[in-house]
């Protein structure tokens, strides 16, 4: 009994030093434009989510592309470029749905 006691605080112990380990330093702040449907932390989810989806679809298509065209060394760089500023536009695409606009910090 005191054993599983003891076991389950040193998963809630490695779960709060785990979670002090998330950066939400470069998170943008949510600024509500219109009637927004979520609250910003359902919106930042949900578009986090499509945002990543596109990031893999953006990066599938441009090796494709690579090699329907037969370049068969394809640049990492400028597809990890294209994948981030699609994944980015997706963002922020579906944030305005959501009736938001992001600020950042920088």
């Amino acid at each position: 009994m005191t054993v599983g006691i003891f076991r389950a605080l040193a998963v809630l112990a490695t779960m709060a030093a785990l979670a002090g380990c998330i950066d939400h330093a470069n998170e943008p702040v949510l600024l509500a434009v219109g009637v927004p449907v979520n609250p910003p932390s359902v919106a930042h989810s949900l578009c986090m989510t499509d945002g990543n989806a596109m990031y893999g679809e953006a990066k599938r298509q441009y090796e494709l592309r690579a090699q329907l065209t037969g370049y068969a060394q394809a640049d990492a760089f400028e597809a990890e470029t294209v994948a981030r500023a699609a994944a980015h536009r997706q963002y922020v695409a579906c944030l305005s749905a959501q009736g938001y606009r992001a600020l950042y910090a920088n």
